[in-house]
């Protein structure tokens, strides 16, 4: 009987440090290179939080969606493991504002550690970023203040209607955001061409492409 109420108790205290975000179901982590939008080629370290209810078709980590998957890691122990790599972080998923960030980005802040995220930005924005990486997604769209915060709005193209859907979340983000197409993995030899001709009459479009493939690195 105690050996049971403890595991109940440990079960329980771990569900309330995630929702608190002191602990987050962690997927993966690795020191690699970007290889999309804005930082594409340089060194980061990346942290793939699980759990997405966006449910994109095309979704190339459907393995994140559940989190229940992915074991509840200390924010402390993931902050441990960055430092012996590197100074910069970009937080992914899955989609990580499912989840509390502010006692996360708190901590890596605390550390002089850069902040990257890459989010669809459905969830309300927790957590203090450097820099903001919208990848707004047609079954759930960003919030207001994702939109507001945007430094970096990447849309994935999977057909010709994303070009449509593109040129209306672009109309939604601050000014100041960087603006790019990225083509769809699977569709990318249908795609690219179509891109390189629309940013050619859209200029203010760049193209992203998932370089990090290319190069066979995570």
């Amino acid at each position: 009987m105690g050996a049971l109420f403890e595991l109940y108790m440990t079960t329980v205290n771990t569900q309330i440090a995630v929702e608190k975000g002191e602990m987050l179901p962690l997927m993966e982590e690795f020191y690699t290179i970007q290889g999309e939008g804005f930082h594409t080629g340089t060194a980061a370290y990346f942290v793939r939080i699980g759990g997405c209810d966006v449910g994109c078709h095309w979704c190339d980590v459907k393995e994140s969606w559940n989190a229940d998957l992915h074991p509840p890691t200390s924010i402390d122990q993931i902050v441990k493991n960055i430092l012996a790599y590197s100074k910069t972080v970009v937080v992914t998923g899955g989609e990580p504002l499912t989840w509390n960030m502010q006692p996360f980005t708190n901590l890596l802040k605390q550390n002089d550690i850069k902040i990257h995220i890459e989010t669809s930005g459905a969830f309300p924005v927790t957590g203090v970023w450097d820099w903001f990486c919208l990848s707004p997604k047609k079954n759930k769209l960003p919030v207001e203040s994702a939109y507001q915060i945007a430094d970096e709005l990447k849309v994935i193209v999977y057909n010709k209607h994303d070009f449509i859907f593109a040129e209306e979340q672009a109309a939604q983000v601050n000014p100041n955001a960087i603006l790019f197409l990225q083509p769809e993995w699977s569709k990318r030899n249908e795609m690219t061409p179509l891109i390189v001709d629309y940013v050619m009459k859209n200029p203010k479009w760049r193209i992203s492409l998932q370089t990090h493939k290319y190069l066979n690195i995570p």
